[in-house]
């Protein structure tokens, strides 16, 4: 059992890092995209098209459209998901003014587009992804990716990209310059990568099936270095009939060189199948959430 202090330090890194992702979000936002005219998806990027018309400040169309999205992440996602999603959505408000302050008068890669919207775009995937992978959310599109991905196995990144598309391509009708859109696009990209790549660098991991007549000595050295479980499963050859010791085992993707270094001093010959998976939950790998 986990005990209540483990519990509150547990939620305090959660909102720690929440706020280190707003961080990252929000200086990709008003410091290389907006600057450069560059449109981004979901809710910043609506907001960046009224601010691109009006000149509107985009924190408050921003906020203003999230607290309705927020009432429908309270009603599917509940209260522990959206009470840390209003912490991201205040907290990227509030420091979108705070850098707009500070930066006003300065445009970085002004004649660097290209440069501006790459950079920027990672800054704003990093955010949104480290944000994901502590139980919060920016808002916005962020809010229906994660209500979707609740009930079917699409990766966040997707979602949020196929969502996005139009709110990019509206951006025309305020900048009247087809460049700019197609900047947005990719940034669109840019920042999806990065989301998929924060979310689920953690949890890559491989499975390996081995058959091998010295699969007791592979499987002794597997427990000890690197210490993962060996799982003794009995088959047969189809052609042969002959009965057979197959070993699955899981493992860290990093961990791979290592067993197959193993398997080789032990047994060149040894028959090996490897394959990513998705998710490994447990002892030793991530923490079902």
């Amino acid at each position: 059992m986990i005990s209540p202090r483990q519990k509150t330090l547990r939620e305090l890194r959660d909102y720690l890092m929440i706020a280190i992702g707003m961080v990252l979000y929000a200086t990709g936002w008003t410091v290389f995209l907006l600057p450069n005219d560059i449109t981004t998806g979901g809710v910043p990027g609506i907001a960046s098209i009224v601010y691109f018309a009006t000149g509107f400040p985009v924190q408050y169309t921003y906020f203003a459209i999230n607290c309705f999205l927020l009432m429908l992440s309270i009603y599917i996602l509940g209260w522990k998901f959206s009470i840390k999603t209003v912490y991201a959505v205040i907290t990227l408000t509030l420091l979108t003014s705070l850098i707009q302050e500070l930066t006003a008068g300065i445009h970085l890669l002004k004649e660097q587009p290209f440069m501006a919207c790459v950079i920027g775009a990672s800054f704003c995937g990093g955010g949104v992804g480290l944000a994901f992978s502590y139980n919060g959310s920016t808002g916005g599109t962020d809010i229906i990716a994660a209500i979707i991905n609740k009930y079917r196995d699409i990766t966040l990144g997707r979602v949020i990209l196929i969502c996005d598309l139009i709110i990019i391509s509206s951006s025309y009708f305020a900048l009247l310059d087809w460049e700019k859109v197609v900047y947005g696009y990719v940034t669109l990209y840019i920042c999806s990568f990065v989301i998929d790549q924060v979310v689920n660098s953690a949890r890559q991991s491989v499975q390996f099936f081995i058959i091998s007549q010295k699969y007791e000595e592979i499987g002794r050295k597997i427990n000890q270095y690197p210490d993962r479980g060996v799982t003794i499963i009995h088959a047969s050859g189809f052609y042969t009939g002959r009965e057979v010791k197959m070993l699955f085992v899981l493992a860290k993707k990093r961990e791979s060189p290592i067993i197959f270094r193993l398997i080789k001093d032990v047994d060149p010959n040894a028959f090996v199948s490897q394959s990513e998976v998705i998710g490994v939950y447990g002892e030793g790998f991530d923490r079902i959430k």
